[in-house]
């Protein structure tokens, strides 16, 4: 399942040039991967209060095209990769108005508990883990 959020691009995102700064891009798909996570009925919120942690271990980004702002964003969101103890996040971000490209990206993290050690998040949550498989297996 697909997830879409819509995000405009603010006066201060941009750098001189007038264009959205590369290191935006990674802030916007923190934010599309947790009102994702919330639209699922997983907030982030609750993963804590679980003592679950999701660190990032990795951003992958290819720069397709610029935006500006005034421009928005469509973020889509999907489950690559999922194991119980690692996950890949996938990400076709998308110019609203033009439906050209912006940048495609994935993201992998690990769950982990408060001390960093990596957990089975089957173990912990176990309907959260039976969320991500059954979204896994849609893609």
């Amino acid at each position: 399942m697909k997830y879409t959020y819509e995000r405009k691009i603010n006066y201060y995102e941009t750098d001189k040039m007038g264009v959205v700064h590369h290191s935006n891009y990674i802030r916007f798909l923190e934010e599309a991967r947790c009102y994702w996570l919330e639209s699922l009925g997983m907030p982030f919120a609750s993963f804590e209060e679980n003592d679950v942690t999701i660190p990032v271990l990795e951003v992958n980004c290819t720069y397709k095209h610029h935006v500006t702002f005034g421009d928005t964003l469509l973020i889509n969101v999907i489950v690559k990769e999922y194991s119980g103890v690692r996950m890949t996040v996938s990400y076709e971000v998308l110019n609203k108005e033009t439906n050209q490209p912006v940048i495609f990206a994935e993201t992998k993290h690990c769950f982990t508990n408060r001390n960093l050690k990596p957990i089975n998040l089957k173990k912990y949550i176990p309907e959260y883990d039976e969320k991500f498989r059954k979204l896994k297996a849609e893609n």
